[in-house]
């Protein structure tokens, strides 16, 4: 039987490279003809470069031939957000009333050390403009579809990579979180995503979203995502938000497991309504930490729903973004982006002073609660993949897409490490997702109990013979 190359991990490729049975040059033309394919049916990709990916899978070719690889990801073909700087590439976040034309002159830091690892670039994934919310289509690229099923959403704002990684389009790539917006993709399409510690992936520009914004890994494996982690946690000095740089190896101790660690579980945060099907199977996942040797309690981490400090942090970043577009490209944009910036607008300097304050009340009800408990479990979303094209599943039931993404939400106030990793199909056939949330800076804790999940539980890519 033919070896599926798409189908391979990253950790996968790099051990084919130095055993010298697959080539960069098989692989990136393996993942370009792939995305020719199935990217038709997703749409996740918004720019596609195979003269420029076939060159560096060239280059990188050469040195894995003479025995000295570029780093830790050299040929591995590998995509961006089209929300994140890349020299050379336009960076059009899913906008019409941006510039094609560029300037395309910088490399932000995630993508400038993918490039020093040597990793191959193949092209830029869609996303919702600005990235405003947890579905992904926009006025510049339509509608971005899910892997499992064509007909539902993979969730956004990071819609396009997860796509775009599980229907094998290359075993990397970038995502952008501000407010699930990694977690929640990733709980769509069945991928590992984290979101680190905020600080922990150097960001430049700051996003227009603020402090709320991460940056970090989604793949197929827990292996991989340390593997990003190592390159892409390595410091730039244009982020005068990041954390000290540590030096840390991701890998060593990702297999050290979960026995001993004591791990709260919630099933709804004590306030959100979630699917019954969705919350049998984490429920069932849960007890996998329990046979693996955790010490699981059921808890509630005893906040209240934090949407409206979070939608007052959220909504002034939306209305920073219309104001800097001319007032004749509106017209272009996305209407429900357009209401968020209206409503941003509206928020008075107490009421977001307020909020801050509130949010780091938050902030250290959740340190002292890991005082307690190592990480918490919870459901990545409340519900399964949707219609897509949509941004609510039940416009009765909610009016914007903050409304059933209770779980991702309140992290991204607390900048806490935060991931989701897949545990589970519905009857549908449709995937669920874990969230495990650990202390702040506990990020090389959440990777291990992921990856302790992981090898009890698999990651499985869905069928794609229905795609084509």
């Amino acid at each position: 039987m033919k070896q599926d190359i798409c189908a391979l991990s990253a950790t996968e490729l790099l051990a084919a490279y130095r055993a010298k049975t697959l080539s960069p040059v098989e692989a990136a033309r393996a993942v370009l003809a792939r995305i020719v394919e199935l990217n038709p049916v997703l749409n996740c990709f918004n720019l596609i470069d195979a003269k420029s990916a076939l060159d560096s899978a060239r280059a990188s070719e050469a040195r894995w031939m003479k025995g000295a690889p570029k780093g830790s990801l050299d040929g591995v073909p590998t995509s961006i957000k089209d929300i994140i700087l890349t020299r050379g590439w336009p960076t059009r976040r899913g906008s019409k009333t941006t510039d094609p034309a560029g300037p395309c002159n910088d490399d932000a830091p995630a993508v400038a050390r993918l490039r020093e690892h040597g990793a191959v670039l193949v092209g830029k994934t869609t996303t919702p403009e600005f990235g405003w919310k947890g579905v992904t289509d926009s006025p510049l690229t339509g509608i971005t579809r899910n892997p499992w099923n064509p007909k539902k959403t993979p969730g956004g704002s990071s819609g396009g990579s997860a796509a775009a990684v599980a229907s094998g389009m290359g075993p990397l790539t970038i995502g952008t979180d501000g407010g699930g917006s990694i977690r929640i993709p990733c709980g769509f399409t069945g991928l590992f995503g984290l979101k680190p510690s905020f600080g922990r992936v150097p960001a430049w520009p700051l996003s227009p979203f603020g402090t709320v914004a991460h940056l970090g890994p989604m793949t197929r494996t827990l292996t991989d995502a340390a593997l990003m982690m190592n390159v892409l946690a390595q410091p730039d000095a244009r982020d005068w938000h990041a954390l000290p740089y540590d030096a840390r190896d991701y890998l060593k101790a990702l297999d050290d497991g979960v026995k001993g660690l004591r791990i709260a579980y919630s099933p709804d945060l004590g306030y959100a309504k979630v699917d019954q099907e969705i919350a049998a199977l984490v429920k069932k996942a849960v007890a996998v930490f329990e046979d693996l040797g955790a010490h699981v309690e059921e808890v509630d981490p005893g906040f209240d729903d934090q949407l409206e400090v979070f939608t007052l942090h959220w909504f002034p970043g939306a209305a920073y973004v219309v104001r800097s577009i001319p007032a004749a490209k509106r017209k272009l944009m996305d209407k429900g982006l357009l209401e968020v910036a209206r409503a941003g607008e509206k928020i008075t300097m107490k009421q977001y002073q307020d909020a801050v304050a509130k949010r780091g009340a938050l902030g250290v009800l959740m340190n002292q609660f890991h005082q307690k408990y190592d990480l918490l479990l919870t459901p990545t979303l409340p519900l399964p993949a949707f219609d897509a094209g949509k941004e609510v599943a039940d416009v009765v039931k909610n009016r914007r897409w903050t409304d059933w993404t209770p779980f991702s939400y309140p992290f991204n106030l607390t900048q806490q490490p935060a991931a989701s990793i897949p545990c589970g199909l519905t009857k549908a056939g449709l995937p669920a997702g874990l969230h495990t949330v650990g202390p702040k800076y506990g990020d090389a804790l959440v990777l291990r109990a992921a990856r302790a999940y992981e090898s009890a539980r698999p990651i499985a890519m869905p069928d794609l013979s229905r795609l084509k």
